[in-house]
């Protein structure tokens, strides 16, 4: 149920009284960076800037995480402190990699401008609602015990003057009260242009990742044919070997004994059809023809009656999908679908894809008991690096008890 408006600005206010007090804390730790910088010609600062660094990253993470809370949208965090990589690296060397850092100047920047120009503007209106409250409910009772005081620089020396303190305070309530969440946007919009990673720093970030993604594309790229080829090998290869060498015996037997003859034939019939079968097989691990034929949304309601637990599904997509993510998204459904029945103990479980904003959405959620983690398996880590190459993600939440979510988020055009 969404809260009143007198909770949301009551709300508002305590934010932007607890953001000031950050900035000011915020402000404390770079004065402290900076007397540690000031003490590196003496050499005292050198032990002394390592902890200090990661104090202020410690108050410039929280703000990020702080700003990204009330905004809903994500900061790019800068890289972590750099460490020496070889062993037993004294305090001069991890000094000077940390002076190095460009994040580290970055969040120092910030240390600097943040009480000024983030925290000053939050802390406004919670001050003027508290004058503004001196003024309405404290100021009569002073000036009825003084007979004459001083409100806001006003004389407070009559009944009317009075009255006029007492409008001026609700005045300045009311501006508190409706400058609370604008102050809060302009704060978060702030901490963003000072907290989050410059441009650059997010396309090499973004290159080193497309980088790997492709490395990693050609690897399972490379498996994948030879898994192909060692089941077409193994398999229907096989099969086809084994069929010809029995018709030549059914040939060679066709005027001797066709008794005979007609029993080899029957066996080249059955391994024929299971031949036909591993190849149906084979086609269907590289692209089910169900995904080829009908899109996404039914290839996984096959998948749904195709599993023996309770699978509902909703489909929210308006057109087809690139074969390439339609197939990552149907792999990766059938990866989850499969661990449900297998670990989780589900009974349940309930699949929802759609299509906004350009983004190919997959949310698998189950009843089962939980403890999914995609670090200590192959097939869901296998489903993540399947969709990095198309610069998707995924995410899996599952708390000891359960549910099980999985979600597959993949940026892509519908047709």
């Amino acid at each position: 149920m969404p809260a009143s408006r007198p909770a949301r600005v009551a709300a508002s206010l305590i934010e932007c009284a607890v953001t000031g007090l950050h900035a000011t804390a915020a402000g404390y730790a770079g004065m402290v960076v900076t007397l540690t910088l000031l003490l590196l010609p003496l050499g005292v600062g050198f032990p002394l800037l390592t902890p200090a660094a990661r104090f202020l990253r410690a108050r410039s993470d929280a703000a990020r995480s702080r700003a990204a809370r009330r905004s809903g949208i994500p900061l790019a965090a800068p890289d972590p402190l750099p460490v020496p990589a070889e062993e037993g690296a004294g305090a001069r060397d991890r000094a000077r990699l940390i002076l190095t850092d460009r994040g580290f100047w970055r969040d120092l920047e910030w240390a600097w401008l943040e009480p000024w120009a983030g925290g000053l503007p939050a802390s406004l209106p919670p001050a003027l609602v508290g004058y503004g409250a001196t003024g309405v409910l404290l100021q009569p009772i002073f000036w009825w015990f003084l007979d004459k005081d001083s409100y806001a620089y006003f004389p407070v020396h009559s009944t009317a003057m009075m009255g006029v303190t007492v409008a001026l305070g609700l005045a300045l309530t009311a501006a508190g009260a409706f400058t609370a969440s604008p102050a809060l946007s302009l704060h978060d919009r702030w901490s963003r242009v000072l907290l989050a990673v410059p441009r650059n720093t997010r396309l090499e970030r973004r290159v080193v990742r497309l980088s790997d993604t492709r490395a990693q594309a050609l690897d399972a790229q490379a498996a994948e044919l030879r898994r192909i080829e060692r089941d077409l090998h193994d398999g229907a290869q096989a099969r086809l070997v084994a069929l010809g060498m029995t018709l030549d015996r059914a040939t060679r037997l066709l005027d001797s004994d066709p008794d005979r003859a007609r029993e080899l034939l029957a066996d080249v019939g059955r391994t024929s059809q299971q031949a036909l079968v591993d190849l149906r097989d084979l086609v269907h691990g590289i692209h089910p023809p169900v995904l080829a034929d009908r899109g996404l949304g039914d290839a996984v309601r096959s998948l749904a009656l195709d599993s023996f637990l309770d699978v509902h599904v909703e489909v929210g997509l308006r057109g087809r999908l690139p074969s390439p993510v339609e197939a990552a998204a149907y792999f990766g459904v059938s990866e989850a679908l499969a661990n449900a029945a297998k670990h989780s103990g589900a009974r349940e479980v309930r699949i929802t894809l759609d299509h906004e904003a350009d983004v190919l959405r997959v949310a698998v959620t189950d009843d089962g008991r939980g403890g999914a983690d995609p670090a200590l398996g192959t097939g869901l880590a296998g489903v993540g690096r399947r969709l990095e190459v198309f610069d998707g993600t995924l995410t899996v939440t599952s708390p000891p008890g359960g549910p099980t979510n999985v979600v597959l988020e993949v940026p892509c055009a519908s047709s």
